[in-house]
């Protein structure tokens, strides 16, 4: 990492948010789509290990690649997303944080990954995928938001066939979905040969029902599945459960 503070000129309706993470920042466009807490608690979800290769399915921002950059000792991250203005502005996110060599933002469809990458290529697969499907509401007229939270231009099976062909024998795959997706999502994964092993739900308060659930499964594992305790997201209204604020970093 390069520890000067690099700076950069901002375009139009960019701003630099902080990440409470060994001094990074990151850019993000607040008309097109900004990383939300699912994604900071996927990177809290996901374990890369010491030198192992690690890539993120539809990275967006970019911000999944740079805090597990931060919280892990991996040896290289890779971010694959398909809208060049987002990746280009995810890149430069990772040249203001001195990661480029250890970050790699590409261009390109998850539909592709496996030809981009080639078969067994990474230890750990992360996503943060749509998580609507045409069934599920109105797709936003703003493109780039209706491409991150609808499956506009790929499907949970197109991320979950994909990551399973660029994993290793015994890789790692972490997901952050929606928890009235969940039967779909455990059935794709069995059938692409992983198989769910930890799962654990997230809840707003303690007493409403789960909005998000964080999910592991391993490349050839064995059938067993461990169902974690619960995360609480709030203590009360704007105030954080202890957890979370680990997990940020605050």
């Amino acid at each position: 990492m390069n520890t000067e503070k690099r700076e950069i000129e901002l375009r139009e309706d960019e701003r630099i948010d902080d990440l409470h993470r060994n001094g990074y920042r990151i850019i993000q466009n607040q008309k097109a789509f900004c990383f939300g807490m699912d994604a900071v608690l996927l990177s809290g979800y996901a374990s890369v290990k010491p030198g192992e290769r690690a890539l993120d399915l539809g990275t967006g921002t970019g911000i999944i690649p740079i805090l597990l950059e931060a919280k892990t000792e991996g040896s290289y991250f890779a971010g694959l997303e398909i809208q060049e203005n987002m990746a280009e502005m995810a890149r430069r996110s990772v040249w203001l944080n001195g990661l480029e060599g250890k970050i790699e933002i590409v261009t390109g469809d998850i539909k592709e990954a496996g030809r981009i990458f080639g078969a067994a290529s990474f230890d750990v697969v992360t996503s943060n995928p749509p998580y609507m499907n045409d069934s599920h509401g109105l797709k936003n007229p703003d493109l780039p938001k209706a491409i991150a939270r609808h499956e506009v231009l790929c499907t949970l099976e197109d991320v979950v066939r994909e990551g399973a062909k660029v994993l290793r024998p015994g890789g790692r795959f972490y997901m952050v979905h929606r928890p009235h997706r969940l039967i779909e999502i455990i059935t794709a994964f069995t059938k692409y040969k992983l198989e769910p092993k930890r799962m654990k739900l997230v809840h707003p308060f303690v007493d409403k029902d789960a909005n998000m659930v964080l999910i592991e499964a391993v490349k050839g594992g064995r059938s067993m599945i461990k169902v974690e305790k619960p995360l609480i997201v709030y203590r009360e209204p704007g105030v954080y459960m202890d957890e979370i604020y680990d997990i940020y970093g605050y």
